[in-house]
């Protein structure tokens, strides 16, 4: 059986950038070794200009929707980003969870 797809969402813009790329990084390592499909901002935008914000948020968004379920660090709410990723998973009735919720309730290993 093959397990869900995952969308990790972060605040990946600001001072906070680099600590983000860290916890997002590791998270998408942590879920893949578990067997689940994983994607986030930082892989599936490398080709588009950082300062082309609409171009992201459109590769963003089309993501977003073919994915079972979003998880979300526990920045993500300090991100205009992944706020409109949070809102998106709302309408389109895509289950979301705070990432460290995610790993306890199934005795994952957290992010170190």
């Amino acid at each position: 059986m093959e397990k869900s797809k995952i969308y990790i969402s972060g605040n990946t813009g600001g001072a906070l950038d680099h600590l983000t790329r860290i916890k997002i990084e590791s998270a998408t390592r942590e879920l893949r070794s578990r067997g689940y499909i994983v994607r986030n901002a930082i892989e599936i935008c490398t080709d588009i200009d950082p300062e082309d914000k609409a171009g992201q948020m459109k590769r963003r968004a089309a993501e977003i929707t073919v994915c079972d379920k979003l998880l979300m660090l526990d920045d993500w709410y300090m991100s205009t980003e992944a706020n409109v990723e949070y809102t998106i998973c709302k309408l389109l009735q895509i289950p979301s969870e705070i990432f460290e919720n995610f790993i306890n309730r199934l005795n994952l290993k957290p992010i170190e």
